[in-house]
């Protein structure tokens, strides 16, 4: 099973102004996606930048709310196939870590799931469905 480090997400509470930060940091991000609740930008080795906005996390994840310590960084894994990401959500459940949210087919088209790290971040486990 091959599993790669695919995309950084960022939780955002004002996209315009995440996105202006970045684009000073040489991101190259369409001026127009100020005002969109998902952005992403590929950076030229391929790696992804995600940014959703509160509202996008709390649409599938209710319970979200902001942390208080400043973790707005989630990591992004993506995985060969739908069964891969239960394989690994699995594996890593076995090895003791938690699930904050078991593997689902989500509506953007995504098999999904998210393993807290020992720390307590967000980690998603992700392939096309």
């Amino acid at each position: 099973m091959t599993v790669r480090l695919d995309a950084i997400s960022l939780v955002v509470s004002d996209m315009a102004a995440s996105l202006a930060f970045y684009r000073l940091l040489g991101l190259d991000i369409p001026a127009d996606a100020d005002t969109a609740p998902h952005v992403e930008a590929v950076l030229p080795s391929g790696l992804r930048v995600l940014w959703d906005t509160e509202e996008v996390i709390r649409s599938y994840d209710p319970s979200w709310t902001r942390p208080n310590g400043g973790e707005r960084i989630g990591l992004a894994f993506l995985c060969e196939t739908p069964a891969a990401v239960d394989a690994l959500h699995d594996a890593l459940i076995a090895a003791g870590h938690r699930t904050h949210l078991a593997p689902w087919d989500a509506v953007w088209g995504q098999r999904y799931a998210v393993v807290l790290d020992p720390d307590g971040m967000g980690v998603s486990l992700f392939a096309a469905a």
